[in-house]
């Protein structure tokens, strides 16, 4: 999944980026959004969401919801 693209998704549907850099590992990238959703991005295109908004992320982004704890 394209960063750039991703971002421009969210932010269009009134979500805004707080913050974006290379995570940890230095092999994708890691976003926050102002609904408390987190989206980590790999450069191989993996995207996991997380967080308090997270749904509403996964949501625009079509991708699977988790549907339990943890």
């Amino acid at each position: 999944m394209d960063v750039d693209r991703t971002i421009a998704l969210i932010t269009a549907a009134g979500i805004e980026l707080t913050d974006r850099r290379r995570n940890d590992k230095g092999n994708g990238w890691s976003l926050s959004f102002s609904n408390g959703a987190s989206l980590e991005i790999g450069d191989d295109g993996s995207t996991r969401a997380a967080g308090k908004g997270a749904e509403a992320v996964a949501r625009l982004l079509n991708l699977p919801t988790a549907t339990g704890g943890a």
